[in-house]
């Protein structure tokens, strides 16, 4: 079975790590090898910069020094893990990728799109997901959602709701970039019945 990459887009509380662990177990039962990790972090050296960038103060660090955390982060992260284990053969599962930064710096921090890809080409080049979800939720439910959680990694949590709103819009707007890429999914479905998109996507786009 031929392996691919596949990432999962959106707002806090949407629903991600659940369906990756979903579709981690459905694609095991096929025979699969995954991988299954996640932005900002994935290695040791990238985690260390996840706790500087998800934790403290939202105004913690400027729109731009944010940014370059991130792609400092996921260089590390593509480097030593994402393309050694689809070189091997693995499928990979990540929880957010550089749509995320396109979105909350790019537009939620009005650094703009642009300057992100620009930012992309040098750091980590050519390299894009096989596949993306994004998962779609009005940002009050996934905010509340992300409260029950009782996590110390609250800082982009605690940004104000217009914020939030115009990450919703953000992640809308990359899903309309590439029909044959991006998949959007209402994230305020039930939990089984969001599976059941996946899985069926996986199967109709890339395995049979």
């Amino acid at each position: 079975m031929k392996n691919y990459f596949i990432t999962f887009e959106g707002g806090e509380g949407s629903g991600k790590s659940t369906q990756i662990d979903f579709l981690n177990n459905f694609l095991n039962k096929k025979g699969a090898s995954v991988l299954c990790t996640r932005e900002p972090g994935g290695t040791p050296s990238a985690e260390i910069i996840r706790d500087l960038v998800t934790k403290g103060d939202p105004n913690r660090w400027s729109p731009l020094t944010e940014s370059l955390l991130m792609w400092a982060s996921r260089t590390e992260h593509v480097e030593k893990l994402i393309r050694p284990s689809l070189e091997e053969g693995k499928w990979v599962l990540c929880d957010r990728f550089y749509h995320s930064t396109y979105a909350y710096q790019g537009i939620g921090h009005n650094l703009g799109i642009e300057k992100m890809r620009s930012i992309k080409n040098i750091v980590i080049g050519d390299i894009q997901p096989d596949l993306t979800f994004i998962f779609d939720i009005d940002p009050i439910i996934g905010i509340e959602r992300t409260k029950k959680r009782n996590s110390e990694e609250d800082r982009f949590e605690k940004m104000d709701l217009n914020f939030h709103n115009n990450l919703r819009e953000a992640f809308i707007e990359i899903s309309k970039g590439d029909p044959d890429r991006f998949i959007l999914i209402d994230a305020e479905l039930d939990v089984s019945a969001i599976s059941e998109i996946i899985s069926n996507e996986v199967m109709n786009r890339l395995i049979l």
